[in-house]
C-alpha cells in the first residue's frame, strides 16, 4: 500500500503531465483563433439602439415615478442582503443549508441545472443559486415594467434580457458548478484537460467558430448506420439530386410521391435508422418514392433565388419523375421552408394551369408570418441587415449562423448545458444520430436568403398582396388542389397556430388539418411503432386555432397511418413495382447520393 508521501508523489506527477497537454492545447487555441472569420458582428445580438429605448425608458419612469423604481430596488437590495446574511449565519455555525426551510417561492425549483444537492446543502452553493434567481428576477422585472416600447421592440427586448439571464447562470462557470468541480477534484484534474480538448476540437473543426459539438461525429456514416434506405440517384443538376428508392412491394399505388425536404438541413432525418424512417416506411406502404436531396451550395451560388429553387428545384423534380413513371400526376410533400416554397409552386402551376401535381401534403409549413413569435428578433431590419452583409460578402448564408440562431431559441439545452459537459466536465458527446443529423447543416445561397426573409417573412407578401416569382404574382389563394398540413404541438420553428393561420387562407376545398403531440422534428419523425406521440384532428377549419384545438379529437399513436390512408385515395390503381430509373435516366449513384456528403463551409 502506498504511503502517504507516495500518493502525493503520484498526483504531483498527474497535475505536471496535465498543465503540460494544458500548455500544447493553448497554443493551439491560439493558432486557431488567429484564423477565425466571424460573422458580420450586427448577427451577434441587439443593436445599441435598442438598449438605448430601454435605457431611455427606464430613466423616464425615474424621473417620473421615482416611487416605484426605487421600491423595487430596495426589494432587491432587500433580499440580496438577508440572503448573504443567511449565508454567513449557515458557515459560523458550521453547517449547510439543509437546516434552512426550502425556498417555497424558489423559481429555479425544479431546473435540472441545479439539481446536484450542493445548491442546498451547501452555503456557499445555496447563496450563488438564490443570488441569481433574485437577478433574474430583477431583470424581468425591469423588462416588464418599461411600458413605452412597441411590442415588437419589448418582445426583442424580453428575448435578449433572457439570453443574459440564461448566460450568466452559476452553472456555465466553473468557480460556481459544484458538478464541474466535483469531477476536477475526483480526476485530478484531467476533466478539465479534456474539456479544453472537446473545446480546442470543436474550433479547429468550425474555423474558430463557436459550435458546441453535439454528438459524436465519428459515430455515423451516411449510408453505412444511417440514411440505409436501398435507392438509387436517377437526376442530377446544379440544385438537387432527386434519388428514387427501391421498391419494397411486388405491387405499388400508380401516383409517385415526391418529398421536398428542407435546404436548411440535409433529407436523412427522414431516414435516420430504419426504426423511424418515414422514406422507408412509405415504401414498405406501396408507394414509389423520390426524395430531392439538395446541394449545398458555395459561393458560386450567391446569385441563385427562390426563383431557381421554383423552376430548377421543384418543377424539374416534378417533371423528372413524371418521366420516369409514365405518368401525369404526382402527390408531394414539402417540408418546412420547401413546404412554404410548394406552395408557391402550386400557385404558379395554376396560374400556369399545369394540372401535375394531384395532392400536396405538408410538414410544419409557415405561409403567414403576420405573427413572428420567437423569431421575432430575428425578422427586424437590423438583424436582416446584418445578413444582407453577410451574404454580400460571403456568397451564402453560413450554415453555422443558422444553426446558431436556431440553437439560442433553447440556449440552456443547445447550446449552455452542452458546452457545460463537453468544456468544463470532459465528456465526450454522445452518438445520437438525431443531433448528429442537427449539427450537419447546409449553407443557403445569399439572394435566396435575402429574398425569403425580406418578401415572405418582413413583407408577408405571398399572404398580403401577392409575391412575383417567375413571371407571375402568386397568392396564397391560388392553391386550390387537395391538401392535407401536418404541425407539431410544440413547435418552435413553424407553431401550429400559425401554420394553421395561413392553411385557411388557401383556395383548396379539399383540406386536412392534423397536430401532432412534440415538436418540429419528433412530431413529423414519429413511427407508428414507438406508439409515442399522438395527433389531433378536426375537419371544421371555419375558426381560428383556438377553436380548432377547443373542438378537436385526439388519437393515440402517429399520424402516420391516419396520412397514408388519405394518400391512398389520391394515388390510383396498384401496378408492378418499379425498380430506380429508365434508359433515359439510368442510375447516377446508389442513395443516399453524393450532394449530402458535403459538408458546409465555416
Amino acid at each position: 500500500m502506498a504511503t502517504k508521501e507516495e500518493a502525493a508523489g503520484e498526483n504531483l506527477e498527474r497535475m505536471n503531465e496535465n498543465l503540460a497537454r494544458v500548455e500544447e492545447l493553448s497554443q493551439r487555441l491560439i493558432s486557431v483563433l488567429s484564423e477565425r472569420n466571424p460573422a458580420n458582428p450586427t448577427l451577434g445580438g441587439p443593436s445599441q439602439d435598442l438598449f438605448a429605448k430601454a435605457a431611455t425608458s427606464y430613466w423616464s419612469e425615474m424621473l417620473e415615478n421615482p416611487g416605484r423604481i426605487y421600491e423595487r430596488q430596495l426589494e432587491y437590495w432587500g433580499k440580496s442582503v438577508r440572503h448573504f446574511m443567511e449565508a454567513q449565519q449557515q458557515m459560523f455555525q458550521g453547517h449547510g443549508a439543509e437546516t434552512a426551510p426550502e425556498d417555497e417561492d424558489d423559481p429555479l425549483k425544479g431546473d435540472k441545472r441545479f439539481s446536484n444537492p450542493l445548491w442546498q446543502t451547501h452555503p456557499f452553493f445555496h447563496y450563488i443559486k438564490h443570488q441569481y434567481a433574485l437577478n433574474a428576477r430583477a431583470i424581468e422585472a425591469a423588462v416588464q415594467e418599461i411600458d413605452d416600447l412597441d411590442a415588437v421592440e419589448k418582445r426583442r427586448l424580453e428575448y435578449f434580457s433572457r439570453q443574459i439571464i440564461d448566460m450568466m447562470s452559476p452553472t456555465n462557470f466553473l468557480g460556481t458548478n459544484p458538478d464541474a468541480l466535483e469531477k476536477a477534484v475526483a480526476t485530478e484534474g484531467e476533466s478539465l484537460v479534456r474539456g479544453l480538448e472537446n473545446l480546442v476540437a470543436d474550433l479547429e473543426a468550425n474555423n474558430g467558430e463557436m459550435l458546441v459539438r453535439l454528438a459524436d461525429d465519428k459515430a455515423f456514416e451516411l449510408g453505412g448506420n444511417i440514411a440505409t434506405t436501398p435507392g438509387e440517384v436517377v437526376y442530377r443538376n446544379r440544385m438537387m439530386e432527386v434519388i428514387q428508392y427501391a421498391p419494397a412491394t411486388e405491387q405499388v399505388h400508380a401516383t409517385p410521391i415526391v418529398i421536398f425536404p428542407p435546404w436548411i438541413n440535409k433529407f436523412y432525418i427522414l431516414d435516420l435508422k430504419a426504426q423511424n424512417s418515414l422514406i422507408k416506411w412509405v415504401t414498405e406502404q406501396g408507394y414509389t418514392l423520390f426524395v430531392v436531396s439538395w446541394v449545398n451550395p458555395d459561393a458560386s451560388y450567391a446569385d441563385v433565388g427562390m426563383e431557381d429553387y421554383i423552376e430548377e428545384g421543384f418543377l424539374t423534380a416534378i417533371r423528372e419523375v413524371k418521366a420516369i413513371c409514365g405518368v401525369k400526376q404526382v402527390n408531394a410533400v414539402g417540408y418546412c421552408i420547401a413546404g412554404t416554397t410548394l406552395h408557391l409552386v402550386l400557385a404558379l402551376m395554376a396560374k400556369r394551369g399545369d394540372k401535375s401535381v394531384k395532392s400536396a401534403t405538408f410538414f410544419t409549413a409557415l405561409t403567414d408570418f403576420s405573427e413572428q413569435g420567437e423569431f421575432t428578433p430575428f425578422l427586424q431590419d437590423d438583424f436582416v441587415d446584418g445578413i444582407e452583409a453577410e451574404v454580400a460578402e460571403q456568397g451564402v448564408l453560413r450554415s453555422f449562423i443558422m444553426s446558431r440562431t436556431m440553437s439560442f431559441l433553447r440556449s440552456n439545452d443547445l447550446v449552455y448545458q452542452p458546452a457545460v459537459r463537453s468544456y468544463m466536465m470532459g465528456e465526450a458527446p454522445p452518438a445520437f444520430d438525431l443531433l448528429y443529423w442537427n449539427g450537419d447543416g447546409s449553407n443557403l445561397p445569399g439572394r435566396m436568403t435575402v429574398e425569403y426573409l425580406r418578401l415572405l417573412c418582413q413583407k408577408n407578401a405571398f399572404i398580403e398582396g401577392g409575391v412575383e416569382f417567375c413571371g407571375e404574382r402568386l397568392h396564397i389563394s391560388d392553391v386550390t388542389i387537395p391538401l392535407m398540413s401536418v404541425t407539431c404541438e410544440t413547435d418552435h420553428i413553424a407553431p401550429w397556430r400559425d401554420c394553421y393561420r395561413g392553411f385557411r387562407q388557401t383556395g383548396a376545398k379539399d383540406r386536412t388539418f392534423i397536430v401532432s403531440q412534440s415538436g418540429h422534428i419528433a412530431g413529423i419523425v414519429n413511427p407508428p411503432s414507438k406508439k409515442k406521440y399522438g395527433h389531433y384532428t378536426n375537419a371544421d377549419l371555419s375558426g381560428d386555432a383556438a377553436a380548432w384545438m377547443e373542438g378537436a379529437k385526439f388519437h393515440e399513436g402517429s399520424w402516420w397511418p391516419r396520412w397514408e390512408a388519405w394518400l391512398r385515395k389520391r394515388s390510383g390503381k396498384k401496378v408492378d413495382a418499379r425498380e430506380p430509373g429508365d434508359s433515359q435516366h439510368p442510375p447516377l449513384a446508389p442513395a443516399p447520393g453524393t450532394y449530402v456528403r458535403k459538408k458546409a463551409s465555416v
